[in-house]
């Protein structure tokens, strides 16, 4: 009772109704229905996969738990922390959380798994988390390995879904397997078009966890979602990606990650930018500096020329139901030094050397697209077996 409760609170505070005539419903994360879950988690000791998107309406979702009586014995925490302000790549340590003292376990420090005694004791993990809907958001390999561990400890995994802001489209090229990563675990395209329970799912039937391990896997779904649904994020999901324009540009622009060009890291426009000190001077520039979620971003204190994308969305540019490669190729074409725009860690952003080279050989957006066509096509069909929304 109390847990219905909860969810009609929550709605009512929220303006969410359901009377006929009204505009559709919003969509309402796993997290939310706490009616649909609570038989799954009553008298179990359990640990939560989670970070500053794991919001219950206003309210953090340990918190919520622990209101409602669940005995949590542990807090995993991904890349950028519990609370979400670590630097990209930064190393996470453990920790207890000030506000309910429970421990925090980093999986983003010395290990990116969970360890058997950190589980040693756990029914059942939660994974609450709002990914991007990019094979290189390292929110899905995080939860590829708290699968594992739980596979291979018999520990229940229960993920709450979130609606997935770019889940309206799939596009990219499938990963060379020996490029395999933590910013590309598996053979998926850069945008996969999956809530991360539908991505779990897949992770589990298709057999990728180690030694292909299954895991007892329940996934919690979203309410009032399809893969139509435009969903507008409530809270940042990292530092870097401070508002809609910047997740809606992401998956494009991360690729400037793998060149010696600044994305905006240590700018109030990270991810909706781009430019070096090398471009042409085309009338807009910026320079980076040292901030919390960037204290020593790329470029740190040049001054940068480059292109402006901060009303991508305003101007319509965005959403797109495709990645957008002129911009990486406009600005090689540019640069002069061509021998230097690219790093090492393009092709492992990439998945292996071909759109590098595909790049350098001068082909066009559309020719390297053309390459990506069967690989698309093939993954298309395995999706579809693992959705849980049209």
């Amino acid at each position: 009772m109390k847990k219905s409760l909860l969810v009609v609170l929550l709605l009512s505070a929220f303006g969410i109704q359901s009377s006929c005539g009204r505009q559709p419903e919003p969509p309402l994360p796993g997290a939310w229905l706490t009616d649909q879950y609570s038989g799954l988690i009553s008298g179990k000791r359990l640990a939560v996969v989670a970070n500053q998107t794991s919001m219950v309406g206003k309210t953090h979702l340990v918190d919520t738990l622990k209101s409602l009586g669940y005995d949590i014995r542990a807090i995993f925490a991904p890349e950028h922390g519990f609370r979400g302000m670590a630097d990209a790549g930064g190393h996470i340590e453990d920790g207890r959380d000030p506000s309910t003292g429970i421990p925090v376990i980093s999986l983003y420090g010395k290990n990116f798994k969970p360890r058997p005694e950190d589980l040693e004791g756990i029914d059942a993990v939660l994974f609450d988390i709002q990914d991007v809907g990019a094979r290189f958001y390292t929110y899905i390999s995080t939860l590829h390995y708290v699968m594992e561990a739980c596979a291979e400890n018999n520990v229940e995994c229960i993920v709450l879904d979130r609606p997935n802001p770019n889940g309206f489209y799939v596009d990219g090229n499938i990963p060379d397997t020996s490029y395999r990563s933590f910013v590309g675990m598996h053979p998926v395209p850069i945008v996969h078009g999956m809530t991360i329970g539908e991505y779990a799912r897949m992770i589990d039937g298709e057999g990728w966890l180690s030694g292909g391990v299954r895991c007892r896997l329940t996934v919690v779904a979203c309410r009032n979602y399809d893969h139509q649904t435009l969903y507008e994020l409530p809270v940042r999901p990292s530092p870097n990606l401070p508002n809609q324009n910047s997740v809606y540009l992401y998956p494009s622009i991360c690729f400037f990650e793998g060149t010696t060009l600044s994305l905006g890291r240590g700018t109030a426009f990270p991810f909706q930018v781009y430019g070096s000190p090398e471009l042409p001077n085309t009338g807009f520039s910026f320079t980076p500096q040292s901030v919390s979620g960037a204290t020593n971003p790329p470029l740190l204190g040049q001054l940068c020329y480059g292109t402006d994308l901060r009303d991508a969305l305003a101007d319509g540019l965005v959403p797109s139901p495709e990645l957008n490669l002129g911009w990486v190729i406009d600005a090689y074409n540019n640069y002069p030094d061509k021998s230097r725009f690219f790093t090492r860690y393009f092709d492992v952003l990439a998945g292996g050397p071909e759109l590098r080279e595909q790049i350098r050989k001068g082909m066009s957006s559309a020719e390297i697209r053309e390459t990506w066509k069967q690989g698309l096509e093939n993954f298309t069909q395995l999706r579809s077996k693992y959705l849980l929304y049209k």
